[in-house]
């Protein structure tokens, strides 16, 4: 495919690690990213790209994009305590939380940056000549990604947006804005990580030997041994799934708050009955019912091996009247990053060529499969 250029909005873990697996995939060019504090863009790729644009719509393959390599050292460490929301509402300039090994904070101390208080309008205003932007920002608040996506909808943007997010209930939300993104040429993936995403997508194969699914049952292992400390959106977001929070108590509670919960799990912690939009994107793709889906899993921030073997199990009927369950097993070699990014970049991929066949509208990761 002609080469994809595309922008991160979020330098935290999954949008760091997403730049990062990006360098070993081909035609991918990281233009632009941007986090609280600090945006970068390459103007000159992008420019390059506009002048070379046909009347079909795609563009000519091009050299250079950010420099990967330096924006990752410059934010070596960049963790999102408020889970995005000051990123969000472009009153970027507090930097409590972020530690990095430049003066300024976070991508501000990249040399390909420019400190800003408005990162996402930034980019933003960027965006006509960017073909994808990887939304890497946590969500705690179930209606700020939908919003995020508003204003590039708002500002005319024609290209693909891709999330990683895991509620339910925010798939809704972009559902009633798919008349919008159909005519504004907008292309959204949602929920296009590792559950729900990758997962979420081996359970529709699985599901594809019978003729009525009874359960689909998603379990995961993850193993962040680097702990709490560089991993915050990740495990403030999943702290919101224990029975006893929910996820205004994980956007208001202090980083003390966080860390003993942890330390009363002495690290481990066992999630049931989560509430991840691997249900949802399965019913509208006609799997199965949405209450017929149970996600749960094990994280351990004391160890980089995980603690439990990630599995998907689909249960159900064949045609001739055998009931049967497919197993689906990821190798415990496998990093949450590379089961994540990964996939995230391969249905960002499958977002271009959507787009670019002038297939607009909301589309999950049981809807299609991510290019490679």
């Amino acid at each position: 495919m002609d080469n994809v250029n595309f922008a991160v909005l979020g330098c935290g873990g999954i949008g760091r690690r997403t730049l990062e697996v990006s360098k070993d995939m081909d035609h991918l060019t990281p233009v632009a990213a941007c986090d609280r504090n600090g945006v970068a863009v390459d103007h000159d790729v992008l420019e390059s790209r506009r002048d070379s644009s046909g009347s079909s719509g795609t563009r000519s393959v091009s050299d250079g994009g950010l420099d990967v390599d330096e924006l990752l050292a410059a934010t070596e460490g960049n963790i999102a305590s408020d889970g995005g929301t000051t990123a969000a509402s472009g009153s970027g300039a507090d930097s409590d939380g972020v530690k990095q090994t430049g003066e300024n904070a976070g991508v501000a101390a990249s040399v390909q940056a420019d400190p800003t208080e408005e990162p996402i309008a930034e980019i933003v205003e960027a965006s006509d000549d960017i073909d994808a932007v990887l939304i890497a920002l946590p969500n705690f608040e179930h209606d700020f990604i939908p919003r995020v996506a508003d204003r590039f909808a708002d500002a005319g943007y024609e290209g693909v947006l891709v999330d990683v997010l895991k509620r339910s209930r925010v798939i809704d939300m972009l559902d009633d804005r798919t008349d919008e993104f159909e005519q504004q040429g907008i292309t959204f993936v949602c929920g296009a990580g590792a559950t729900p995403g990758f997962l979420t997508g081996a359970a529709a194969i699985a599901a594809q030997s019978f003729v009525e699914v009874h359960e689909v049952e998603i379990w995961w292992g993850v193993g962040l041994k680097s702990g709490y400390e560089d991993n915050r959106g990740t495990v403030r977001e999943d702290i919101a799934h224990l029975p006893e929070y929910d996820i205004d108590d994980a956007r208001e509670m202090s980083d003390a708050e966080i860390e003993a919960v942890i330390d009363e799990y002495d690290g481990v912690i066992e999630f049931e009955d989560m509430e991840h939009a691997d249900d949802v994107l399965l019913e509208r793709a006609g799997i199965c019912d949405a209450e017929d889906v149970t996600v749960g899993g094990i994280l351990d921030v004391t160890s980089d091996e995980k603690p439990t073997t990630t599995t998907v199990r689909v249960t159900g009927t064949t045609f001739d009247g055998e009931t049967g369950t497919n197993t689906f097993e990821l190798d415990d070699a496998t990093s949450m990053a590379a089961n994540v990014n990964g996939p995230a970049l391969g249905y960002l991929k499958a977002g271009v060529r959507r787009n670019r066949a002038g297939e607009y509208g909301v589309f999950g990761p049981a809807d299609l499969m991510p290019g490679f």
